[in-house]
């Protein structure tokens, strides 16, 4: 009898408490994790660049001297660069973002960080920081831009860049060194490209859709190939480069120029020779679409299709093609100009 008493007694112990005892009542709420930051409805945040974006901020409560830092995360150096402090009465700017951003307060709760005239760097994760006195809670947001991601590579080949020297390819080309997000996103909407190319973090990918023999092999399956983390200084691959939206307008000029009269056509006019990212952003967001290539202010010629048909490349995706960097004196093209708003 008592063996009986002790094995009921261990059973209870054992097992879980009935449904509403000791447990929080259905349909109750969590406690808020956060005790004066307002979770954020959407963490991500989506613009183009040119636009005017705001990263919501909001107090539930006012604490007694408190601040907030606003900061964005940079994740090559392991850092953080902080863009603006305020203690609700005063604030102060810093970085390079300063003249650009300022703090909406719509309300006396209201910290949002509004970031106007949005370029291609200021996209990442920021972080909204409440300090009140040991206190510390933050919210991480990110930006997000729409854009495009383009592979490039040099005049005299692929795999000519260091990644310094792809860094600066990608800026000459009013546009970035892709994230890996936005490669792997391009990716996802088609991009197959077989040359190996650095992105933002100092990492180097390939973003395979068909399978085949010279691009790993046939039995891998498709995805974003990675050869890691290479020698920023030693290691020479070609380039991934991300642009967004223009301020401004791409449009062609027809007859037989060379590249010196190409650039003359289009001062003749107000404008620049475009660039590869001016190109690919027209295409992309203004959905320029010509079957006559054009000189590019790198010495490329290329052309823009947004709706595939046999007589131009006979490809049956929309894309930029390429017919690489011809000799400069060629009178057989016609030219891509730029003006801007």
């Amino acid at each position: 009898m008592h063996r009986l008493l002790l094995l009921c007694c261990l059973w209870l112990l054992a097992a879980p408490p009935a449904s509403g005892i000791f447990q929080r009542p259905t349909g109750t709420p969590a406690p808020p994790r956060l005790q004066y930051l307002l979770e954020p409805l959407h963490p991500t945040v989506h613009t183009q660049r040119g636009a005017t974006a705001t990263l919501p901020c909001v107090l539930r409560a006012l604490p007694h001297n408190y601040r907030v830092k606003w900061s964005k995360v940079e994740p090559a150096n392991y850092g953080e660069s902080v863009i603006i402090i305020t203690n609700g009465m005063y604030h102060k700017n810093y970085g390079p973002l300063s003249p650009r951003v300022h703090l909406r307060h719509s309300h006396r709760y209201d910290a949002s960080l509004t970031i106007t005239d949005v370029a291609l760097e200021d996209e990442g994760r920021y972080r909204c920081q409440l300090v009140n006195g040991l206190e510390d809670e933050s919210i991480s947001l990110t930006l997000h831009l729409e854009g495009v991601v383009f592979p490039y590579q040099p005049s005299n080949g692929r795999y000519k860049f260091n990644y310094h020297e792809a860094k600066r390819a990608c800026e000459q080309q009013d546009s970035r060194l892709a994230t890996y997000q936005q490669l792997y996103k391009a990716w996802t909407e088609g991009l197959d490209w077989c040359n190996a190319g650095w992105i933002l973090d100092g990492t180097v990918h390939y973003p395979i859709i068909n399978s085949r023999e010279p691009c790993g092999g046939r039995l891998l399956l498709p995805g974003v190939r990675t050869y890691g983390a290479r020698d920023k200084q030693k290691d020479r691959f070609d380039a991934f480069c991300f642009t967004s939206a223009l301020q401004g307008q791409v449009y062609f000029i027809r007859g037989h120029l060379n590249f010196k009269e190409a650039g003359q056509a289009c001062r003749n006019h107000g404008a620049t020779m475009a660039k590869v990212g001016q190109l690919y952003s027209a295409w992309k967001f203004s959905q320029l679409d010509r079957c006559d290539g054009g000189w590019l202010a790198d010495g490329s010629v290329r052309y823009p299709i947004t709706t595939p048909r046999q007589r131009c490349g006979g490809l049956p995706d929309p894309g930029v093609r390429s017919f690489g960097f011809p000799s400069k004196e060629m009178r057989t093209y016609g030219t891509y100009c730029f003006v801007g708003k």
